[in-house]
């Protein structure tokens, strides 16, 4: 299984968002980060991904399936999205928002083994201690931890994480991205990550994708877009990459 797209562009108002925008084949079981600065496009191409924005014309292909053939229903089994912001005005637990995300594409009737599915999936998203509090009354870093168990309690071909560490300390941090990388493989998904912080990317993605002014303009494995001038123009910053002490790729970058 594989996920592409080709020559996708997206309007909003007056602003071009997504100009001419696209991806060679992404595969299944690995983890690829989106990575590129403030208001590049990176939350707008996974909401047309998902199918929230509409693309002027552009094929995204899923499988050999353009998308934009798949019913909403369809289209919402086979694309699990998280979005950047969390919100909930519900007084509902933690363990029922959670509840609600794994029987939304396949019936409300509860089952003991949903039940089960969820405590388990909490357990291992480290958040079990929250399962009674109310999703209303917690941090902005655990309502992200919750909105990322949220993603992954869903059985999808596709998975897209907009931003699911920016609240979080570095512990928490790590611990999601291990969570995310390990699903991808385990489950032979798609997963593709927004993310900011380089060394994150560097440490858990399999690929990369560099999107800057609405176009992908680097993608491939780690150390050939973090060498390409591109990633130091995109950002406006100097950028160096080496070996860390774990022969992990460390990633340094400076203002001239």
């Amino acid at each position: 299984m594989t996920l592409s797209a080709q020559n996708i562009n997206v309007t909003l108002g007056s602003r071009t968002i997504l100009n001419e925008t696209g991806f060679e084949a992404l595969r299944a079981g690995e983890l690829t980060a989106l990575i590129g600065p403030n208001a590049a496009g990176k939350s707008t191409l996974f909401r047309t991904i998902a199918g929230l924005v509409k693309s002027s014309d552009g094929i995204i292909d899923i499988a050999g399936e353009d998308l934009s053939q798949l019913s909403v229903q369809r289209r919402l089994q086979r694309i699990c999205f998280m979005p950047q912001f969390f919100t909930a005005n519900a007084a509902l637990s933690v363990f029922d928002v959670v509840l609600m995300a794994q029987k939304q594409l396949s019936g409300w009737r509860v089952s003991e083994q949903d039940m089960a599915s969820v405590a388990q999936a909490l357990e291992e998203a480290k958040i079990g201690h929250l399962a009674e509090a109310n999703i209303g009354e917690l941090s902005g870093g655990q309502a992200q931890m919750v909105s990322v168990c949220q993603a992954l309690i869903r059985k999808a071909e596709v998975y897209l994480f907009d931003e699911p560490t920016s609240a979080l300390d570095l512990r928490h941090q790590l611990d999601v991205m291990h969570g995310i990388k390990h699903a991808m493989k385990e489950r032979g998904a798609i997963g593709i990550v927004a993310l900011h912080d380089l060394n994150l990317a560097a440490r858990y993605a399999d690929h990369l994708l560099l999107i800057g002014s609405g176009q992908i303009l680097a993608q491939g494995k780690l150390d050939a877009v973090l060498s390409d001038p591109l990633i130091a123009a995109t950002y406006d910053v100097s950028i160096q990459t080496g070996l860390g002490p774990r022969k992990e790729l460390n990633v340094h970058a400076y203002s001239d």
